[in-house]
């Protein structure tokens, strides 16, 4: 396999954390998602519409989260130099970052029993929502792609359909948005029927993805 498309199909494993974090938090951890803020900006606007404090709470808390995510990630993975390889080494240790985040979400997930409540229920949220920024900053270290926000994503696929010409990356492209749908069916399921698995949902294809390319940071 060529090193782009091991890197192409990295991406989309990473996109399964994505859906898997985003359905917990979603379902668990105040009904905000850690990495679309598009989304929880719109929601802050209902939560003012309809004059609901708690929800204006969560999604100021997760925007706060994913931009600490978002500066703490770039200062890891630094600005994309000219002719980069396939996958540098700063793109490893950033997600590294994100797992060492995401194992304090589960210690801390898994000490409230798995239904988080009160302060440690937002104290959560913005961890989570960090590990989210962090992998987004990562991503972008690789170019112009994403595995945590796919509405762009989706729309080039929606328009190659309708000019029946695929994007140049469809293969890649419908990759991610097929991983994040099948992360969040696992991390609904596991928010709702099985709490003390949400931490083995969320953080496995990370280890996986660094598992593949770990080997080959440490020999640069």
């Amino acid at each position: 396999m060529s090193g782009t498309r091991l890197r192409d199909g990295l991406v989309v494993v990473l996109a399964l954390t994505t859906g898997a974090v985003n359905a917990v938090t979603f379902l668990r951890l105040g009904m905000v998602f850690a990495s679309v803020m598009t989304g929880n900006l719109a929601l802050f606007g209902v939560a003012t519409a309809e004059h609901d404090g708690e929800l204006a709470i969560n999604g100021g808390v997760a925007l706060a989260g994913y931009g600490v995510g978002v500066i703490v990630g770039g200062i890891f993975a630094n600005s994309p130099r000219q002719g980069p390889p396939t996958w540098p080494r700063e793109v490893t240790v950033t997600l590294t970052l994100e797992l060492v985040v995401l194992a304090g979400f589960s210690g801390g997930w898994l000490a409230a029993g798995g239904h988080p409540s009160g302060d440690p229920r937002l104290v959560l949220l913005a961890i989570v929502s960090a590990a989210m920024g962090v992998q987004a900053t990562a991503v972008r270290r690789l170019g112009q792609m994403s595995s945590t926000y796919l509405t762009s994503t989706l729309t080039a696929l929606l328009e190659g359909l309708a000019r029946r010409r695929w994007p140049a990356e469809w293969q890649l492209s419908s990759g991610a948005v097929f991983a994040l749908v099948v992360g969040a069916v696992c991390g609904g399921l596991a928010a709702l029927e099985a709490p003390a698995a949400v931490p083995a949902v969320v953080m496995v294809p990370l280890a996986v993805v660094l598992a593949c390319r770990l080997p080959i940071a440490i020999a640069r």
